[in-house]
Formats: C-alpha cells, sequence, structure tokens
C-alpha cells in the first residue's frame, strides 16, 4: 500500500506524532510511556531554548489515513559548521521498509535543501537528549532519559543506507557488585595528587552551582565526539526539570582552591514509577508516580565530567566511589552508567574496573 510522507503543520499533526508512539508499543513490555506534556514541551519551538539555535521539521507516513511512522528532521546553526552537519530524531515506525525510507528521505531532502552535506541520528533533539537507536539488549526497560526501540528499527535504518557513526555503551549491574573500596582507594591517591575535592550540590544556592556546572559541562565535553555546548537557558531548563527528583548526594562538584573543574550525576531511575502512568498526570497518573517513586531501588550515572588540565586516571574513580557509597546507604539495588562513547577508552576501562558489565549498545547512524 502506498505511503504518504506529510510535513506537520498543524496543531491535529503534532498531536499524532506525539501520539504515535504509545500505539506502536502498546504491547511492549518494555517500553516506559514518556509524559505527553513533557513531550509537547520538548516539541514546543516557542518555548524551548533549544530551538533559539535550532530548526525542526517533524514528518508523519501515512497509509490508508493511518499514522505508519514519524520522523524529524534537525537543524542546530551552533553545529552546522564547519561540517555542514545536521541531524534526525524521534524516528519511530511500524516494521515497514518502504514507511521507513520515505521518512528518512524526507528529512535527508529537507536537510539537503538546507546545505546539510551530513546526516546523523537518531538524536530527540540533540546528544543532550535521548540519544541513539538501541542495538543491543532488547530485554529489558531503559533507565530515565535512555532510549529503546524495537528489534527491528537497526534492519529499517540500514536498509535505508545509513550506516554506523559511532556506538555508545551502557554499562550496568547490581549496585554490590559495584567495587566502591577499590574505587576509593584509587581516588584517595589521585584526589591527594591533584589537589581536588568532591561536595554534594548545594541545594539552597541551586541556580549559582547550576551555573558552575553549566561552564564545567561545556569545557570538560568540547573535544567530545558529537558534544553539543548547550545554552545557559537550555542547560538551566533541563535543571529545573531535573531538580523534581534530584538527591543532591547524587548531584557532585569536583573543585581545586575553590573552583569547580569537575561534575558527577546520577538520578533515581523515575521510568520504574512513569511506567505505571501510562503518559499522563491526571486523573491518576500522579498518584501512581508518587507512589511507585518511594519504590524506586535503580539509578542511573548520566554524566561524569573534567576539564582537561585535571583529566588524569584515578579522578573518575573519586566522584564513582561517592555515588556508588550513597547509593549503598540509601538501599539501592540496580545502577547504570550510561552512556559511553565505545573509544573513550579511560572512561570505559574505569567503569569495567569497577565490576559493571555492558548492558546495552547504542548506534548513532550516518549518511553522507
Amino acid at each position: 500500500m502506498e505511503v504518504e510522507i506529510v510535513p506537520v503543520q498543524e496543531s491535529r499533526a503534532l498531536r499524532q506524532f506525539i501520539e504515535f508512539p504509545y500505539q506502536l508499543y502498546r504491547r511492549d513490555p518494555y517500553w516506559v510511556p514518556p509524559l505527553r506534556m513533557a513531550q509537547k514541551d520538548l516539541l514546543d519551538t516557542a518555548k524551548h531554548p533549544f530551538y533559539r539555535h535550532a530548526e525542526i521539521q517533524c514528518f508523519l507516513a501515512r497509509r490508508q489515513g493511518a499514522v505508519a511512522g514519524r520522523i524529524a528532521a534537525i537543524l542546530d546553526r551552533d553545529q552546522f559548521s564547519p561540517d555542514h552537519l545536521g541531524f534526525f530524531g524521534f524516528f519511530e515506525c511500524e516494521d515497514s521498509p518502504p514507511a521507513a525510507a520515505a521518512l528518512l528521505e524526507a528529512a535527508r531532502k529537507w536537510l539537503r535543501d538546507r546545505d546539510v552535506r551530513v546526516i546523523r541520528g537518531p538524536v530527540s533533539p540533540s546528544t543532550n537528549y535521548e540519544s541513539g537507536l538501541l542495538v543491543d539488549g532488547f530485554d529489558s526497560s531503559p533507565y530515565v532519559m535512555m532510549t529503546y526501540n524495537p528489534r527491528y528499527y537497526p534492519a529499517l535504518l540500514e536498509g535505508a543506507g545509513l550506516g554506523k557513526a559511532k556506538d555508545l555503551h551502557a554499562y550496568g549491574g547490581p549496585v554490590k557488585a559495584v567495587d566502591g573500596d577499590k574505587a576509593g582507594r584509587v581516588a584517595a591517591r589521585a584526589l591527594r595528587r591533584g589537589g581536588m575535592t568532591i561536595r554534594t550540590l548545594r541545594m539552597k544556592q541551586f541556580d549559582a552551582e547550576v551555573e558552575n556546572v553549566w561552564r564545567v559541562y561545556n569545557a570538560a565535553w568540547s573535544r567530545n565526539w558529537g558534544f553539543v555546548p548547550m545554552s545557559k537557558e537550555e542547560f538551566q531548563f533541563q535543571a529545573r526539570d531535573m531538580k523534581q527528583i534530584l538527591d543532591p548526594g547524587f548531584a557532585l562538584i569536583g573543585e581545586v582552591e575553590g573552583r569547580a573543574v569537575g561534575f558527577a550525576l546520577a538520578l533515581p531511575d523515575i521510568n520504574r514509577a512513569l511506567r505505571h502512568a501510562g503518559g499522563d498526570l491526571f486523573p491518576l497518573g500522579l498518584l501512581k508516580i508518587l507512589y511507585y517513586q518511594r519504590r524506586i531501588k535503580a539509578v542511573r550515572v548520566i554524566a561524569l565530567g573534567v576539564i582537561e588540565e585535571y583529566r588524569t586516571a584515578g579522578v573518575a574513580a573519586g566522584f564513582y566511589a561517592n555515588l556508588i557509597g550513597h547509593a549503598r546507604r540509601l538501599g539501592y539495588q540496580e545502577c547504570e552508567f550510561s552512556w559511553v562513547l565505545e573509544d573513550n577508552l579511560m572512561m570505559n576501562r574505569s567503569i569495567e574496573a569497577l565490576g559493571a558489565r555492558r548492558t546495552k549498545t547504542y548506534r548513532i547512524y550516518e549518511w553522507k
């Protein structure tokens, strides 16, 4: 049956764009429905600070009037030069190669018309948000702010001519299996040598602390493959969202002579509560989230970075030792470290040395 690709240009089509995954995954036991209101906020080009430096065009695939897939073409002006780089994201599709190929071609054409020469994805809408396509580890639900997709997605993208650009690794396992004592011993030597101290985030000075972390973030990750710098407004926007579930013991700042030079962040896996809400806060979703939130015993280490001049072996262990110790004190049972670039050898080896094992692999694809 013929597939029709239509650009999302009015509110009804945007509602269909947002709603399609809830239909596609309705029988999938591992998918975690995101809050619809959060998805609306993320796609609100008038209000979300990401779109102050980026453009997005969403597309729907329809077959006999029914939605069969969706995609977004994304042009981030901060990332465009010098490689003429563009992105695609928010990809969801039935197991239909013709529908997937038509969606990807629509995004490709929109980007090519804007002088984009290299296209990567999926990122939704950048690598600072959900990134990559799950290619290994389909037998469990994703942790907070990680993506999930059916097993047939890699074949859809590869069948449409995309190839691997980079893999992203997720590590995990029981908290008790992670060797926090070893991390502590390695860390003590490294921190003394570098003159670094580690402290928790001061919640009463939240805005000032977030600004410090923002500076470290853009400096520490600046040389990483695929890094997208965040404006202060965008970073603060994300921080306000995270604040609702943030435990200051999982938000660490590394300082040298009072100057912030590194930070680490972990979040309780709120997905374990969100899955019970079905994507809505009302009428009962909020009550379900609050009830199941108290029972969360899993945590995801989201970010760990140190500016280059203080980046030595063992410093990462200092952050890990503090995070693991706090998780144990609170009775957490499971943890995930994600994501880590496949060729970030220092970070991959540090995590493996703690006893964590690779549990999932995500892939960024590319067209040239």
